[in-house]
């Protein structure tokens, strides 16, 4: 069961739910299903042995969890 972020159309809440392929989500503060999906980052695990350049906040709302890599 994956976990998908949306935005409710109603009272445009941001959350994140765990769907099963036959459920119809609802909004848990309005109770409204029209939620709409978000495109989200995709997590992957890191080899401990290699280094990964130092996060930067870019202070984007959304923008890949807010960690942006240096270019």
């Amino acid at each position: 069961m994956p976990i998908y972020e949306f935005v409710c159309s109603n009272c445009k809440s941001e959350l994140e739910l765990l769907v099963r392929s036959d459920e119809k989500p609802r909004c848990p503060n309005c109770n409204d299903s029209r939620l709409e999906k978000q495109l989200s980052v995709i997590s992957t695990p890191t080899d401990s042995g290699k280094s990964q350049p130092a996060a930067v906040n870019c202070l984007q709302p959304r923008c890949c969890g807010g960690g942006c890599q240096p270019g």
